[in-house]
């Protein structure tokens, strides 16, 4: 298993769908189109070398290197969605993508189900601090004695919970209850959810703990998730094509898009189901998400009308550890703030992004299993044509590698939790596999510092013991790996 974090058919580009305008739009057309047209050709990579010229990319051709078959992005300029656009096809022989094209939000699921959260604990329903086996009926949180999680631990992911990510269940496969999945249980695949460490010493991704507040939502409450979600969160916001509904049915199914891996060959079956609504299980459009982080940022400068009073709008935009709040990851560049989160699912990546100030963003959402690069390459091509003061693409320094040295650093590595990745040597050049069948050059900035280009991807490497080891760290995700053989 490579590390969580074959459309050769498809004709990407060739189906673009036109751009939905402006909800409240200002910028003259000929205007707006000269920006889009400058989104669509800026792409550049996350990072570039010092030193050496950015080379700037079209979408269509990101698509095709990517093998990306269709792409759905929504941008945000003072506070108002400006435009919105489909590109490629939801599947071979599907509808092509359109604005409203719904894709699953992977890990993007993860703020949304925090914001209903705090408005259940703004109407009393649960408590931000207290201990979380209060009020779990059935199943509760197994931790060492002594050890009491909170809602704040679990939605900052400083809770010790275990379970970083889920793979979903193929088409056809038994799906687990919340429980099967909580227990560890057949037909769950993935391990049981307990606290392994110390709550607040550490942060550490775990959609396992907000499994648990999945389920702590539908005990408080009496209800199912998905209808508790549409009642706090999707019809107040008006998120009219989202759903946490899983698995999809056959209706909506037929426009939405399917999954593809990381060649581009459509996912056995189609989308997973993931049982595991709170963290992986939203299927939504990039403007509906759009419409949710305006929403964000109306509770952020305390509107009164926002869907969160002041104190608990400052609560979830207020880092806890390692630039994490309470279900986004927050920047601050030159004073200006910024929250966003990213989703991977089989065959689906997307991002959110949005400043809290401004109210600029943009969302992108793929059904490829590279789109994540894709749909930071757009971010940065966003950025540059929007002028926001962060999200641009970075420059790092690279030097020589010894042959020895990167003979050294050549194996397999296994990532705490979430599986292997490997680095191949050929004399001083290194290449790193994080994905089955997709690999790239790893450079170097120091001794002990590797970086890729597709993504602002740091691997500190320890090889002055026997064994080497190391740490991965992507923004504010932070993993130990070990070398294996």
């Amino acid at each position: 298993m490579r590390v969580v974090f074959a459309i050769s058919t498809l004709i990407i580009g060739a189906c673009v769908a036109a751009p939905a305008m402006a909800e409240e739009d200002t910028q003259s057309p000929a205007r707006l189109e000269a920006t889009i047209e400058a989104v669509e050709h800026g792409l550049v990579q996350a990072v570039s070398i010092a030193g050496e010229p950015a080379r700037t990319r079209s979408l269509p051709d990101e698509m095709r290197r990517l093998h990306v078959p269709g792409v759905s992005i929504a941008v945000l300029d003072d506070g108002k969605i400006v435009w919105a656009k489909g590109y490629g096809m939801t599947r071979s022989g599907g509808p092509p993508v359109t604005p409203d094209t719904i894709f699953q939000a992977a890990s993007i699921s993860k703020p949304v189900t925090a914001v209903a959260a705090l408005r259940l604990v703004d109407q009393g329903k649960l408590a931000l601090v207290g201990d979380v086996n209060e009020q779990l009926e059935g199943w509760k949180l197994p931790a060492p004695t002594g050890i009491h999680v909170t809602l704040r631990d679990l939605l900052s992911h400083t809770a010790g919970t275990t379970v970083s990510g889920f793979p979903g269940y193929a088409a056809g496969k038994p799906v687990p209850t919340i429980d099967d999945v909580l227990l560890g249980r057949p037909p769950a695949t993935t391990k049981p959810v307990i606290v392994d460490t110390p709550p607040g010493e550490a942060w550490r991704y775990s959609g396992g703990g907000t499994t648990v507040v999945q389920k702590l939502i539908g005990d408080a409450t009496g209800r199912a998730f998905a209808d508790v979600l549409r009642e706090t969160v999707l019809d107040p916001v008006g998120m009219t094509h989202s759903s946490f509904v899983q698995p999809l049915g056959e209706s909506a199914l037929k426009t939405a898009a399917w999954p593809h891996d990381a060649a581009g060959d459509p996912i056995p079956g189609g989308p997973h189901t993931y049982p595991e609504l709170a963290a992986a299980g939203l299927w939504t459009t990039p403007s509906d998400l759009a419409r949710f982080a305006l929403a964000v940022r109306r509770a952020a400068g305390h509107a009164p009308d926002a869907l969160l009073p002041p104190a608990l709008a400052d609560a979830m935009l207020t880092p806890v550890k390692s630039d994490y709040g309470l279900g986004f990851s927050l920047r601050v560049t030159s004073g200006v703030h910024s929250f966003s989160h990213s989703g991977s699912n089989e065959g689906y990546e997307g991002v959110l992004i949005a400043f809290s100030g401004s109210g600029d963003g943009v969302v992108v959402m793929t059904n490829g299993q590279q789109g994540g690069e894709l749909a930071n390459a757009l971010v940065h091509s966003v950025a540059v044509a929007y002028g926001w003061p962060d999200y641009r693409s970075i420059e790092r320094p690279s030097i020589p590698v010894s042959a020895e040295k990167a003979a050294r650093l050549a194996g397999e590595y296994r990532v705490q939790g979430r599986g292997t990745f490997s680095i191949v040597a050929n004399g001083g050049q290194l290449s790193v596999s994080l994905k089955e069948g997709v690999s790239e050059p790893l450079y170097a900035m120091s001794s002990s510092a590797y970086f890729v280009l597709s993504r602002d991807r740091v691997f500190h490497i320890d090889d002055t013991s026997a064994t080497l080891k190391g740490r991965l760290v992507n923004g504010p995700f932070s993993v130990d790996f070990t070398k294996i053989r």
